[in-house]
């Protein structure tokens, strides 16, 4: 049955991954083009200022592939294969949490951990190293900016898997309301004392100067910064609830049939 349930996972995390790669192509792609043409623009500042200073410039590298290539069959590879994996993952999460969990359905518990795993893998982590569209972050700090990214990542799931089960362990004294509660509480309190422990990034490039104090080329604009992020966090919330959405209702036919072999099995 646990192939089955995967199965059903990649199958929600592809649909996901069709509908969150429609809605970044809408959105999301065109801040990321004003991004790139604002790195064209700050890359010509620089030849500008360095042509004035020394007299030459440097001449400009092709792009390997082209940005229609990279729009299209770029990020929706990428959008797509990132999906089938979150909707992989989720199906092993719920295989475990399946009757592990109290009395809770199947569909149920399908949205319960689909939202958790949005809240712990993204939305904490974002809160902290929120995305930041091309040409926003410094060359010499994409490899520390990655892997503190990916330690909060892994710190808030160990710290949610942690609250989830301490609030299990509750359950009998407080009741399953008030364990959630104390549960989800402990969580927020855990994540916060983290984000204060690791270190802050800011990397939003302000305005170019030349060495007479003159703006030779503005700053990156702070609304394209908020749609990127906006746009951003509207596709992960397609693609997590897709995933839950989709995963509830095809695993109850699998869970039905399992609970009918057994019965079969039982009578015989």
């Amino acid at each position: 049955m646990e192939k089955r349930i995967i199965g059903r996972g990649l199958l929600a995390g592809a649909v996901a991954g069709v509908l969150a790669f429609v809605f970044a192509k809408i959105f999301l792609e065109p801040v990321i083009g004003r991004a790139i043409d604002f790195e064209d623009g700050t890359s010509a500042a620089h030849e500008a200022m360095e042509a004035a200073t020394s007299g030459h410039s440097h001449g400009e590298g092709g792009e390997l592939f082209s940005r229609g290539i990279q729009s299209t069959v770029g990020m929706g590879f990428g959008v797509l294969l990132f999906a089938v994996a979150m909707g992989a993952l989720f199906a092993v999460v719920f295989a475990v949490a399946h009757g592990r969990v109290g009395n809770v359905s199947a569909r149920m518990l399908s949205v319960l951990v689909a939202g958790a795993m949005f809240v712990s893998l993204w939305i904490v982590p974002a809160l902290k190293y929120p995305p930041n569209p091309p040409a926003t972050s410094e060359d010499s700090t994409i490899f520390q900016r990655s892997m503190l990214y990916l330690l909060m990542v892994g710190l808030s799931a160990l710290l949610m898997v942690a609250a989830v089960y301490f609030g299990r362990q509750l359950a009998p004294k407080l009741g399953a309301w008030n364990a959630t509660l104390v549960g989800g509480a402990s969580y927020l309190v855990a994540v916060f004392v983290v984000m204060l422990v690791l270190p802050t990034i800011n990397e939003t490039p302000g305005p170019m100067v030349n060495d007479a104090g003159v703006i030779v080329f503005p700053g990156f604009p702070a609304v394209d910064m908020y749609e990127f992020r906006l746009y951003t966090f509207t596709t992960q919330l397609i693609v997590w609830t897709t995933i839950g959405l989709v995963f509830a209702a095809s695993i109850s036919k699998v869970l039905d049939s399992k609970r009918t072999g057994a019965e079969v099995g039982a009578s015989t």
